[in-house]
Formats: C-alpha cells, structure tokens, sequence
C-alpha cells in the first residue's frame, strides 16, 4: 500500500478548524516544520494542540500562536516562547501544563487504549484538581486520562512509502508515541524510500499507524538555544 502524498499541502486535507491536533518534537528538535508551515498558510483555527512545548517565538508552533490559530494547548513546558507566555497570563489561551511524564503517559496511553491510569506526580499541587486521588499501598496516586487527537503530525529521518518510520536522535521523543495516538496520523521526513528498504529491526514506528507520508524539504533544523566558546 502506498501511503505517499506530494507534499505538505497535500498532508494535511481533512484537518479542519477546532480539531485536536498532537505535534511531535521537544523544543525544535524532531518537530514537524513543513506540516506547521502548510497550517500556518491555510489558517486553520481554534486548535487544541497537545505537544511538549510550542517552540519559539518565531518557529515552529510559535507561528501558529502568533497568527492566532491555537485556542489550548496541552504540553509541558512554556519554554522560550514569550508570546506563548503573554498569552497564557493575560488569559487569551486556554493551557493545561502536566508534567513532562504524565504528558508522555497519557499519549502513550491513547495509543495503547489504555483509558485511564495512576499515577504520584502531581498529587498535592494544582495538577491534581478535580481528578480523583486513591491511595495505593500507603502512597496518594492521582488519576489521569489518555489524550488522543483526531491529527497527529510526526517528523521522521527516514520512512518508506508504506509508512514505516525511523527517527534519529533526539527527535525519538515525543513523535513515536504520538503517531498512535490519533486518528489520522501524518508523517513528513527527510528520505523517503521504496517499501522493504528499511530493516524492520530498526523500525520504530510501524506503517500501520500512518495514514499519510511526505517528504520534507527546507528544513531549518534550529537550535533552541545555542552556547558557543568565546
């Protein structure tokens, strides 16, 4: 099966205003910048967005917070984002910060059809209100539910046309567990090659998982924050 769309553009049809999006990468590694910038063009609106942060001011998913297009995010991390920051204290975005593992859970969770789980982090704080708390062998577990999306966007180094997917690095974070966790899932990457080249040992995302895949181009790849010797 064929899974290989022309481009970005292409990617992202069916995606419509008000829809829950997930978006892979951790700060601006791995994150999936054609498909961003295909939504940024369209304007499509009023998206939740569940990613670990929302990348800079200028990159990124910061486009989109700039251009107004994200109603909530679900992430874990403000990070370098000052426009994600203004938002969010004059309360023109709706956020809900989790910790970073309980973020990653409840995505892995959706993938795994695992509705519901247990978890310490959080208990105690903010995170924990209006959710159930039970104790567990003397020690309070706060209750937490799967996130699942009707897009998900991933980034991948290499991927075939039936889907399969290879990430590298760093940007195996947050984009193997999302690309199970939606109902349509679209992958862009750096080298796309003919089915049965890639070695299945290797594989870390199975084709069953993608509906869509590209490939990218122009890629920035930036980094977030650069320290150089003087």
């Amino acid at each position: 099966m064929n899974k290989v769309v022309k481009n970005a553009e292409e990617a992202i049809e069916g995606l419509q205003d008000g829809m829950t999006v997930m978006f892979g990468g951790f700060g601006l590694c791995g994150i999936p910048e054609n498909a961003i910038t295909a939504i940024l063009k369209k304007d499509i609106k009023n998206l939740v967005c569940i990613s670990n942060n929302a990348g800079v001011d200028d990159f990124g998913l910061g486009l989109l917070l700039k251009n107004r297009q994200i109603k909530k995010m679900i992430s874990s991390y403000v990070g370098e984002n000052a426009e994600f920051e203004r938002q969010l204290l004059a309360g023109e975005l709706e956020v809900e910060l989790l910790p970073q593992g309980t973020l990653a859970e409840r995505i892995r969770a959706g993938g795994a059809g695992i509705p519901a789980f247990f978890t310490p982090a959080g208990v105690g704080t903010e995170v924990a209100e209006g959710k159930e708390v039970r104790a567990f062998e003397g020690k309070l577990y706060l209750l937490e539910k799967w996130l699942k999306a009707d897009f998900a966007f991933v980034k991948a180094w290499k991927g075939d046309t039936m889907g399969n997917l290879i990430y590298k690095g760093t940007a195996r974070n947050f984009n193997p567990m999302m690309a199970t966790a939606a109902t349509i899932t679209i992958a862009e990457v750096e080298e796309l090659v003919p089915a049965g080249e890639l070695d299945p040992n290797f594989v870390h995302t199975q084709g069953v998982f993608v509906k869509r895949i590209f490939q990218g181009k122009n890629y920035e790849k930036r980094i977030e924050q650069k320290t150089i010797r003087k």
